[in-house]
Parts: structure tokens; C-alpha cells; sequence
């Protein structure tokens, strides 16, 4: 019960507030908004899917197939997956504003093995939620998700790295978000 009052206000806090400074910080919920999985028709309500996780990590990318992304962001998770659940991590997930199909392609062509659940959020709906999106419609074509990572612990965000410039790579990447664990 808890938890959705705190969803509740949370949401509630957002609708009211117009200030871009209004994102996702620590002691937030994950709202639970719909993500896809392996495909359009495997759906996840994202509050609940991290609320089931003692510990999980939650990473937004501002696209798959981007080279930062590519290179350094997801690689960096998959590898590093079996250090993060030796450090209590039960759960790792990936989200971004791209179709289901696309974000699979971009698993496989990486080398995901299921270290790191795929999830798309095609309209950017969760981005949005979160307030975690720019735009980005000049160079991928649409609003995309701030590059970030979130320590999240039965649904509620406990640490939170956004990169300051939206796309950065440094504190958003496995080996800092692993540091403060």
C-alpha cells in the first residue's frame, strides 16, 4: 500500500510541477507505466517489474545501435553483470525509446544473453514519466531518455546517475554506478 501512495504522490507531484529540474531523484517510485520485452505483445508495467526486485539496476540509453551505447554502455553492463549480483543485484534492465524488435537486434548483436533485460519504450511514455527524456529530434529523430542509471530496491529509486549533458559517458557507466553499491 505504501508504495502506490507513494506512486500516487509522486505522479501527482510531476502533473503539477512545470520546471525541468523536476526528474527522477532518490526516494522516487518507478511510476508504473507499460514497457515492451522480447516483443509488442510481451508488456511489463515498469513500477511493478522493478517492485518485484530486492535490488536492481535500471539503465536508460538514448538509442540502441548509437555508438556510445554500443560500445561502452550496454557492453559494460552485460560484462560486468555477474560483479553487480555479487554485490546484491538481482536484476539489470536496459529501457530506451525504440521498438521492441530493434532493441532485441541491438542484444544480440552485443552479446546479451539475458544479463540485461531488453525493454522498449517506443512512444517514450516512461521517459516522460520519468522526466528523463530531451529532445533529440535534430539527430535520432525524436525525444530520447537522458543517458542515466538507477539503483532501484523494491520499486524505489535509492541512487540515481544522470549524466549532466544528457548523453555523456562517465557517470551513468557500470564501473561508477558498481563503486557505489
Amino acid at each position: 500500500m505504501l508504495s502506490v501512495s507513494r506512486t500516487f504522490l509522486t505522479q501527482a507531484k510531476r502533473s503539477f510541477h512545470s520546471s525541468s529540474a523536476a526528474f527522477l531523484k532518490v526516494g522516487d517510485c518507478i511510476p508504473n507505466v507499460e514497457v515492451q520485452g522480447s516483443s509488442p505483445a510481451e508488456t511489463y508495467k515498469a513500477g511493478e517489474l522493478l517492485g518485484d526486485k530486492k535490488r536492481a539496476i535500471l539503465f536508460g540509453v538514448p538509442g540502441a545501435f548509437t555508438p556510445g551505447c554500443t560500445k561502452s554502455h550496454l557492453p559494460g553492463y552485460i560484462k560486468q553483470a555477474d560483479d553487480l549480483k555479487a554485490k546484491g543485484v538481482d536484476f539489470i534492465a536496459c529501457v530506451s525509446v525504440n521498438d521492441a524488435f530493434v532493441m532485441n537486434a541491438w542484444g544480440e548483436s552485443v552479446g546479451n544473453k539475458g544479463e540485461v533485460k531488453l525493454l522498449a519504450d517506443p512512444a517514450g511514455s516512461l521517459a516522460k514519466a520519468l522526466d528523463l527524456n530531451f529532445d533529440a529530434t535534430g539527430v535520432l529523430g525524436n525525444h530520447r531518455y537522458k543517458r542515466f542509471a538507477a539503483v532501484v530496491e523494491n520499486g524505489v529509486v535509492k541512487k540515481l546517475f544522470v549524466e549532466p549533458d544528457n548523453t555523456g559517458l562517465n557517470v551513468s557507466l557500470v564501473e561508477n554506478v558498481i563503486k557505489q553499491l
